[in-house]
C-alpha cells in the first residue's frame, strides 16, 4: 500500500516537472521567435527609435552646417581686420606686419585621426580644419593688436626711433643697389640675399643715426671679410640698424644716440671692393628693406628716381667700386 502511494506521488511530481519544462519551453521559443520577429521588421521596416536616431543625425549634420557657416563669417572678420592691420594701422604707425612663424601652417592630419571611420568623419573633419585655421588666424591678429596697442601709447618716442632717414646725405651719392637676391655676388660670384642696400660714395662720407636708440654693438671685424668696421643700433619698438664697411666709428657700446647723430664715417672695410655704405633695416630680428623708410622724406620726383637707378643697378653683375660681401 505504501509503495503505491509512493509511486503515485512520483507520477505525479514527474507530471508537474514535465508541464513545468514545456511551460519554459514555450516560452523561450516564443521569446526568440519575437526576437527574430523583431529584427526582422527592424530590418525591413523603420522603427520608432530608428526614426528618432535618424532625426538626431540630421540635427548634428544640420548643427555642423550651421558651426561651418558661423566659422566662414568669423574667417571673414578676422580677414577684414587683417587687411586693416597691414594697409591702415600699421601705415599710421609706420610698422611692418607682425610675423609669426608657422602661424599659418596647417596642422597635421593625425590630428584628427580620431573622427576617422564615422559616417560624418569628413563633415566633422572638415569643420575642425577650419576651426583651428581660424583660431590660428585670430591669434595672430590678437597679437598684432597687442603690438599696436603698445605703439600707440608710446607714438611720440616711436616716431623718432623708427629709421626714418638716409644715413648719408643723398647729395653725395653715386650708385645706390638694391635690397634682396641678387644675380652675382661681387666677391663669391654666386646668387645671394643681399640684406641691406649699398650706397656708393666717397671715402670719409659722414654716416648718420637715422633714429633714436641705443647702439648695441660696434664690431672692428675682419680684414677683407664680412661686414668689416659696423655699428648696431638698438632703437627698440622692434627696430634695430646696422651700418657697415666703415672708415672710422664715432660712438661706443650703450651711447644713446638721436636721429641725425653723426655716428661714423664711410669707408671700405671688410669684404667690399670700394667705398660705400652697406645699410640695413631690421624689424623683429627679420631683415626689412630700408628703402621702405626712405621715401617719407623725400619727393615723388626723387623716390622715382631712385626706384629707376635701383632698378638698373640691381641688374648688374659687375664688381666695379660699390657692391660688398653681404
Amino acid at each position: 500500500m505504501k509503495r503505491e502511494i509512493n509511486h503515485t506521488a512520483e507520477v505525479k511530481n514527474t507530471s508537474k516537472r514535465r508541464n513545468r519544462y514545456n511551460i519554459l519551453r514555450q516560452a523561450l521559443i516564443g521569446f526568440i521567435v519575437i526576437s527574430l520577429l523583431n529584427m526582422a521588421i527592424s530590418y525591413l521596416f523603420y522603427t520608432p527609435k530608428m526614426h528618432q536616431i535618424a532625426a538626431e543625425n540630421r540635427e548634428i549634420v544640420l548643427k555642423y552646417e550651421i558651426l561651418q557657416g558661423r566659422i566662414a563669417s568669423l574667417q571673414s572678420k578676422v580677414e577684414e581686420i587683417r587687411h586693416r592691420d597691414h594697409y591702415v594701422y600699421r601705415r599710421l604707425f609706420s610698422s611692418d606686419t607682425l610675423a609669426i612663424q608657422g602661424i599659418y601652417n596647417p596642422y597635421p592630419e593625425s590630428k584628427y585621426e580620431h573622427v576617422a571611420g564615422d559616417e560624418y568623419s569628413e563633415l566633422m573633419a572638415s569643420t575642425w580644419r577650419s576651426f583651428d585655421a581660424v583660431t590660428r588666424q585670430t591669434y595672430a591678429v590678437s597679437r598684432s593688436l597687442d603690438e599696436l596697442q603698445v605703439l600707440a601709447k608710446d607714438k611720440e618716442h616711436m616716431s623718432l626711433a623708427i629709421p626714418a632717414i638716409w644715413p648719408i646725405d643723398r647729395t653725395r651719392l653715386k650708385a645706390f643697389y638694391a635690397f634682396g637676391v641678387r644675380k652675382k655676388h661681387p666677391i663669391l660670384k654666386i646668387r645671394t640675399m643681399h640684406k641691406g642696400v649699398d650706397m656708393s660714395t666717397d671715402y670719409g662720407v659722414p654716416v648718420y643715426a637715422t633714429g633714436d636708440g641705443v647702439v648695441e654693438k660696434i664690431d672692428q671685424g675682419k680684414r677683407r671679410r664680412g661686414y668689416g668696421r659696423q655699428i648696431l643700433i638698438n632703437h627698440k619698438f622692434g627696430y634695430k640698424t646696422r651700418y657697415a664697411h666703415l672708415l672710422k666709428m664715432f660712438v661706443k657700446p650703450g651711447d644713446k644716440v638721436q636721429r641725425g647723430q653723426l655716428i661714423g664715417e664711410v669707408g671700405s672695410s671688410g669684404g667690399s671692393t670700394g667705398p660705400h655704405l652697406h645699410y640695413e633695416v631690421l624689424y623683429l630680428g627679420r631683415n626689412v628693406n630700408p628703402v621702405n623708410y626712405f621715401n617719407r622724406n623725400m619727393t615723388s620726383d626723387e623716390y622715382r628716381q631712385l626706384m629707376e637707378n635701383m632698378k638698373y643697378n640691381s641688374d648688374l653683375e659687375t664688381d666695379e667700386g660699390t657692391n660688398d660681401g653681404n
